[in-house]
């Protein structure tokens, strides 16, 4: 397997596949072009600007892949707050730029090779959006190029989402994507931990769905305003339902608060988001170790 650096300049985040054929089926490489390209699109602080692009969590999943395939790291920001530099959503748009530069630019050199897209954290963010893009007829290629999309702890999971392993509860703090991912639902999977806030928070939670909401609008751009408006809609419809006003400023009182800090500092110290990689989904497998597998099989 190669693994090419990539720079942040770069470009312009319902099974396993036992007799399956996915995408783009049949058709063989062209000679030079490997059999399996997958980008990879590391999570918040695994990579930077001033830092070579590392795997990070997806080690697990793209280390050991057979020779045909071939392997590309995304480089970005990978921030999270204002004083990093980036705002989220600023981060989160250069990771999904990058990689679709790279899908599209394979897309146009090697017709036969078949692409994955997988992601962890901020990465599964970038990552669904790009292949959200490309399931709803919007991307740089068809979704038929698209062998599977691979998603741990992804901030944008919807309760619809095929998901491996335990179910987890909620939905992710940023709230679903709008459309979710069309023509690509049949080849996406998530993996979430079912005590991992990022990817579960509950649906009652709307302290975090609204902070949620807020981080991915964070670089708001003009042309998805309609999309935004029709996030938080959703997110209004539900307190609406479940008691309006009066059950969100219940949930801003002093003691709701300092209740809301030590769930967190729980949660941060259970470091649940960051232990996927012996995150058991079932059949002796863990979550890195599942997704590595799916992701041999397309080649």
């Amino acid at each position: 397997m190669h693994v090419k650096k990539v720079a942040a300049a770069l470009g312009a985040c319902a099974v396993v596949a036992s007799g399956l054929v996915f995408g783009s089926g049949s058709v063989t490489a062209d000679p030079g072009c490997p059999s399996l390209y997958v980008v990879a699109i590391p999570g918040t602080w695994e990579t930077g600007h001033d830092k070579k692009p590392q795997p990070g969590m997806l080690a697990g999943v793209t280390n050991g892949l057979p020779r045909s395939v071939d392997v590309d790291y995304v480089s970005y920001a990978a921030t999270a707050f204002p004083w990093e530099g980036d705002v989220y959503g600023a981060s989160k748009k250069e990771a999904t730029d990058t990689a679709r530069g790279l899908v599209g630019a394979m897309g146009q050199r090697c017709g036969g090779t078949k692409i994955a897209i997988v992601g962890y954290s901020q990465g599964a963010d970038a990552a669904g959006d790009l292949a959200a893009e490309i399931g709803t007829g919007l991307g740089v290629v068809p979704a038929d190029r698209i062998s599977g999309v691979g998603l741990i702890s992804d901030p944008r999971r919807s309760p619809t989402d095929v998901q491996v392993g335990p179910v987890a509860a909620g939905a992710g703090a940023g709230g679903p994507r709008v459309g979710g991912f069309g023509w690509l639902s049949d080849r996406t999977r998530t993996i979430c931990a079912t005590d991992d806030l990022y990817c579960a928070t509950a649906s009652d939670d709307f302290v975090t769905r609204f902070a949620g909401f807020l981080a991915q609008t964070s670089d708001a751009n003009p042309a998805n305003i309609w999309r935004y408006q029709l996030e938080a809609g959703a997110i209004m419809n539900d307190l609406m339902a479940r008691g309006g006003v009066p059950l969100l400023q219940s949930q801003l009182t002093d003691s709701a608060n300092q209740q809301r800090a030590k769930d967190l500092e729980g949660f941060y110290k259970s470091q649940a988001h960051t232990l996927y990689g012996n995150y058991k989904v079932g059949g002796g497998q863990t979550a890195t170790s599942w997704m590595h597998n799916w992701i041999a099989s397309m080649a």
